[in-house]
């Protein structure tokens, strides 16, 4: 097993009615004016920020609200509230809401305590030091960034989109009902599921051989829970059993605890990025129409691992000579493949409806690239023109 770092501070509070904790939690980790973040009209119309707002007061915190986030949320925002945290002396940001909104939060309250413009930091051009304390409510189970270091902005000044990890703005509590995900549109919990698989996929997929087995073990368990459980959701939505499995898997599939040695792959994420930047397509559902395009490009760098995921993951029975491994190997992309599409994710960029053609994919390929100055993956290092070919095939 390899040396690694894991910190996975975050208090997690989970079941039904949770929420109503949120003003004792905001009070316990030391927030007396709080940002409260959020989307859009569903957080209202539910009654969710009432609740919320009502345990605020009741714990006698002042607070503000910020909404109007959008999926692939956006840097105008993001300095909108940092702005307003300056300006109202906010020392505590509650983010009601699933991925984009938590990954909203974590940008504001890293840029409110500073007068670097925030994008540097997405940038790799600054290294932040402070930053405010951040809570949640989750309110969709897919990202995981309720428990995570990672946040991803959009800038629409290019259309470009960067992740940045940081472990002073991981949340020092999360709240977790899985009753407040079962309005969801059925689009969004499938792309979520299809999100949690990706998280533990791209870490599963590591570079390094030198696998461990309680790694595994746990990542292989998430990975066959979201596949069970999310099934059973497209029947049954209403189903709290599956909605508890589900987000539990996906604050697990991201918290590090599925891959805590740094080495995964994260090719697809990469390439997904520039696609949703561009299109503003759902994040897991575009990571599901790229994902088996990706496999079929790299497995041969690494069969033995995509063997173990066709055993493990799918039950395929093991080769039992030289001659089937390739046959295993691909038995395994097909089914995680039909996985995708028994909960009605894409498997194909042309399923998005997108205007397509050349110069799109070598715009894509050039800003994943970073003009042709970074690769990414880990199995296989990806290079422009192998990007340029997985975004064409994946059409």
């Amino acid at each position: 097993m390899l040396n690694f770092n894991y910190y996975a501070p975050t208090k997690v509070v989970f079941g039904k009615d949770t929420e109503k904790q949120a003003g004792q939690l905001v009070k316990e980790f030391g927030g007396t004016k709080v940002l409260v973040h959020f989307g859009g009209n569903s957080a209202k119309k539910s009654g969710l920020l009432d609740k919320v707002f009502k345990s605020l007061k009741d714990a006698g915190i002042e607070y503000l609200e910020l909404g109007g986030v959008v999926p692939n949320p956006r840097l105008s925002l993001v300095q909108k509230g940092i702005e307003l945290c300056k300006k109202e002396n906010i020392d505590f940001i509650l983010a009601v809401g699933g991925g984009s909104v938590i990954d909203s939060a974590k940008g504001i309250a890293m840029g409110a305590t500073t007068d670097t413009p925030v994008w540097d930091f997405y940038l790799g051009k600054a290294k932040s030091t402070k930053c405010l304390p951040v809570g949640t409510v989750l309110t969709i189970a897919a990202a995981g960034s309720e428990m995570s270091c990672s946040s991803v902005i959009t800038n629409e000044d290019g259309d470009i989109k960067r992740g940045l990890n940081n472990d002073l703005y991981r949340p020092r509590f999360s709240i977790m009902n899985p009753e407040l995900t079962m309005t969801l549109p059925e689009w969004q919990t499938s792309s979520g599921c299809a999100d949690i698989m990706m998280h533990t996929m791209e870490r599963y997929f590591a570079a390094d051989k030198d696998h461990s087995m309680v790694v595994d073990s746990i990542a292989v368990g998430i990975m066959k829970t979201v596949i069970y459980y999310s099934r059973i959701l497209i029947k049954r939505p209403q189903d709290y059993t599956a909605r508890a499995e589900i987000m539990w898997a996906g604050s697990l599939s991201h918290n590090t605890l599925t891959g805590p040695f740094g080495n995964g792959d994260w090719a697809t994420h990469q390439l997904e990025h520039e696609l949703s930047a561009m299109f503003d397509v759902t994040h897991g559902a575009g990571l599901a129409a790229l994902w088996a395009t990706w496999a079929r490009y790299v497995y041969k760098e690494d069969i033995d691992r995509f063997i173990s995921f066709a055993t493990d993951v799918f039950g395929i029975p093991a080769p039992k000579s030289e001659a089937e491994r390739d046959d295993v190997a691909n038995a395994g992309i097909d089914a995680m493949e039909q996985f995708f599409r028994d909960i009605n994710m894409p498997t194909t960029i042309r399923e998005f409806k997108t205007d397509w053609n050349e110069d799109i994919i070598k715009e894509l390929a050039r800003k994943a690239s970073f003009d042709g100055k970074r690769t990414v993956g880990a199995i296989k290092k990806l290079e422009r023109r192998d990007m340029e070919e997985i975004y064409r095939k994946a059409y």
